[in-house]
């Protein structure tokens, strides 16, 4: 986020500062921490409060590392589909590593009765196509559109054991879904992760984290590190634990 590589945890009133200088980057360079506060209907404090989480003692260290980050910032040419890592990718599924994951996470989900998907950005538009995949191919699932807004809250301890929330998340570093899974591992509902590296913060608060490894890849404005392979992992999770299931029923 701006000259972070991670995402800090902003208040509502933080991600008003920050969406005024994502619209005014250039601008902001020049102004005073009172300009800014009186152009966010904010005040001083609030602003050196948002600056203290971007890692400044100041707004003068802002300016100078938002400044910074302008002159380095390039646009990324935005590249065709790279079919070398797609297929790499598919090889390194059939290794020990994906499979022992997606074994565990079969095992973790064969007895729950409700599957919810969390994501947020382009990974909330997974989490929908997940939810109604689960659901046409193994059990009920459905998205949390609103991470902060918890139903598992009014939940018995006997239902929320039946529950698994599978999140996703490229970076694995995003703060609402962080959040989220905090207050989560004070239930007793499980959590799947999947995410781009097994080392984030996402994949440590997980139960069972199944990473993907690609190339990540970036316009100015946006993360586009492709969402195939979190979508392949969905599928093939998926059609697992029904095989599995369609086992244990025969037997």
């Amino acid at each position: 986020m701006l000259f972070l590589d991670y995402t800090p945890e902003l208040t509502s009133l933080d991600r008003d500062i920050y969406r005024y200088i994502s619209a005014n980057l250039e601008k902001v360079t020049y102004m005073r921490i009172r300009d800014l506060a009186n152009n966010t209907h904010t005040s001083p404090t609030s602003v050196l409060r948002f600056c203290r989480k971007f890692e400044c003692e100041g707004f003068s260290e802002f300016r100078i590392k938002l400044n910074i980050y302008l002159k380095s910032e390039k646009e990324v040419p935005i590249e065709g589909i790279d079919e070398m890592a797609m297929i790499d990718f598919i090889n390194r599924t059939t290794q020990p590593l994906y499979q022992e994951r997606i074994k565990k996470a079969v095992e973790l989900l064969q007895d729950k009765e409700l599957i919810l998907f969390l994501g947020l950005g382009s990974s909330n538009i997974i989490a929908a196509y997940g939810s109604l995949y689960f659901s046409s191919i193994f059990n009920i699932a459905l998205r949390i559109e609103d991470p902060m807004n918890l139903p598992i809250d009014y939940l018995s301890k006997e239902l929320s054991e039946k529950i698994c929330i599978i999140a996703l998340s490229v970076s694995g570093e995003t703060s609402e879904i962080i959040n989220c899974l905090n207050h989560l591992n004070f239930t007793n509902s499980s959590i799947i992760s999947i995410t781009n590296s097994s080392k984030s913060t996402i994949a440590q608060l997980s139960d069972v984290n199944i990473p993907y490894y690609i190339s990540k890849e970036y316009t100015k404005h946006a993360d586009i590190t492709s969402q195939i392979p979190a979508l392949y992992t969905i599928e093939y999770l998926a059609k697992e634990v029904r095989k599995t299931h369609s086992k244990i029923m025969n037997n």
